[in-house]
């Protein structure tokens, strides 16, 4: 039996939580299938197998969380089972039969990366498969794991014979398993019967289906046809478990208090200049539209250039403050999963047009859990627009850990005063959180200062490069 443990995961994660597994015991796999979804604190991830043959075990159930180098499939291999290039023989009833031959035994070239994915190289969740199969993925039918009825730490014993439930967006499958839903009832509504966010929130309105998760323990009734899970009544308690990214947030958030310092700053500006500036812009270019954010992000990249001070960290085991050469930006977001901060590496390198494109796309892929672990850790200083919001001004936690972070709350018509008389001008509030380790308030000060007088006047960015 060839055992498949969880990987080294990278990014320093040590543990995942099962989300949906993509294959039932009986089911025969071929080197680097998709076999389980996990979520980590960075993101939700597939995760490859780089064993072939028939699953005999799998270790864990959705909603547990396991440690890296604990066992996830256990895999008979193939060449027990038949001899290469034979068809798997007919199943007992109630098994799913794979819908294509036996794939032979793996190429010999596959025994030097099952040896790195057993040293905990990580590269089967990191790089997602070796590259070296087949470029094509088998559709079997395998039916959906019960993820909620199944309580935590049991193990699945046997292979459903249910139809199967196209559900592609994790979200959709946490909001259903959240409302004690049963996916495999849903009907979808998208291509090829996709199940959508919609057809989940159908479901909850037609069944009355209260959108308080249950207590953590209950087992919620089925949705297709039975009776609902019942709704806590007003004055009970909701546990909620602090898992996956809200863990993460929560732990990193803490630290960041423990450790960092922290001091908030904050100006009010005339935002008339910045907002006329990027509608020239986008006149010009009606192809290449920018933001407001990517013209903010453009003011702080080069206000970091002249107070290189705020694009440190410190490393409080060596006693040193490293001033990074490279200016990552991080950029908050808020998705459906909590508030996460993707990373644009490089981003100094970039021209404007490039910028704006390069923090839809990041926000983008952030909002809809595709980002690589990778392009959620790094960043050196973090720009966050709580304005969305509709808030005027914030005082945020430093992302640890980086040494400052720039908010810009609301921009709303207030009256200003300009050249001694008053007017009704476009204002915002712009407030600088930063570790007073790495540098004094004369420096913060004249960092906000300097972004502030360019959102007053864009033109001064021309001066400053």
């Amino acid at each position: 039996m060839n055992v498949f443990m969880l990987p080294d995961l990278g990014e320093g994660l040590t543990e995942a939580e099962i989300v949906e597994w993509r294959v039932a015991v009986g089911d025969v796999v071929v080197v680097d299938q998709i076999v389980v979804e996990v979520e980590t604190a960075k993101a939700v991830v597939d995760v490859p197998c780089p064993y072939a043959g028939r699953v005999t075990a799998l270790h864990g159930s959705p909603g547990e969380r396991r440690p890296v180098g604990q066992p996830l499939v256990t895999i008979e291999p193939v060449e027990a089972l038949a001899p290469p290039g034979s068809v798997v023989p007919a199943e007992p009833a109630g098994s799913v039969v794979p819908a294509e031959p036996v794939v032979p035994a793996e190429p010999a070239g596959h025994a030097v990366y099952r040896e790195e994915e057993r040293a905990g190289s990580g590269n089967v969740l990191i790089g997602y498969g070796t590259g070296h199969g087949r470029s094509g993925r088998r559709r079997r039918r395998v039916a959906p794991a019960a993820h909620v009825a199944r309580p935590v730490g049991s193990a699945v014993t046997a292979a459903s014979t249910a139809p199967a439930t196209r559900v592609i967006s994790p979200l959709v499958r946490r909001l259903a398993r959240d409302h004690g839903l049963d996916v495999a009832a849903l009907v979808g509504t998208g291509p090829g019967g996709i199940v959508r966010r919609g057809d989940v929130e159908a479901a909850l309105s037609s069944t009355g289906t209260g959108v308080t998760r249950p207590e953590h323990g209950a087992t919620p009734a089925p949705a297709s046809g039975a009776t609902p899970a019942p709704v806590p009544a007003a004055d009970d308690d909701v546990v909620i478990p602090l898992t996956g990214v809200r863990r993460a947030i929560a732990e990193k958030l803490s630290r960041s208090r423990r450790e960092i310092p922290e001091v908030t700053i904050w100006v009010d500006v005339d935002a008339t200049g910045l907002l006329d500036t990027r509608a020239a812009i986008n006149a010009a270019r009606p192809d290449r539209r920018v933001s407001v954010l990517a013209l903010l992000a453009r003011i702080c990249l080069n206000g970091l250039r002249h107070f290189p001070e705020l694009n440190s960290r410190v490393d409080t085991e060596q006693g040193e403050i490293i001033r990074s050469g490279r200016i990552n930006l991080g950029i908050a977001t808020q998705t459906d999963r909590g508030l996460v901060v993707p990373v644009i590496p490089d981003a100094h390198g970039l021209s404007t047009y490039d910028l704006a494109e390069a923090l839809a796309e990041t926000t983008a892929q952030a909002r809809a859990g595709s980002l690589a672990p990778a392009r959620l850790t790094g960043g050196t200083f973090t720009l966050n627009n709580y304005g969305v919001f509709g808030v005027d001004g914030s005082t945020p936690i430093i992302n640890h850990p980086e040494a400052a972070l720039l908010g810009i709350g609301r921009i709303v018509d207030k009256p200003w005063v300009v050249d001694g008389r008053l007017e009704v001008r476009k204002v915002g509030q712009l407030s600088l959180t930063f570790d007073h380790r790495v540098c004094d308030g004369g420096t913060a000060g004249g960092f906000l200062r300097h972004v502030a007088d360019c959102v007053e006047q864009p033109a001064l960015l021309i001066a400053h490069v």
